[in-house]
């Protein structure tokens, strides 16, 4: 796969549905998970309709590829 320039506001969506996943996984299993679990909806749906995947070539490897790095932004601002 060559090089992908990745926007900056797809890379913040996918950092902010890794950072809700997160805070989602630590809730204890009698609290209210209903904001969270719409919230990863809302950030699916606009990762999926963002137009950087409107150029035919854009793969799942490339999806991988945003999590990745996304997740690489999420760790650098966390700390």
């Amino acid at each position: 796969m060559t090089s992908l320039h990745f926007p900056d506001d797809l890379l913040d969506l996918q950092a902010a549905w890794l950072r809700t996943y997160a805070d989602l996984s630590r809730q204890p299993a009698n609290a209210s998970t209903t904001a969270l679990r719409r919230r990863i909806i809302t950030l699916s749906c606009s990762i999926a309709a963002h137009p950087f995947w409107a150029v035919p070539d854009r793969s799942a490897a490339a999806r991988v590829e945003l999590r990745r790095r996304a997740r690489t932004r999420t760790w650098v601002t966390a700390a």
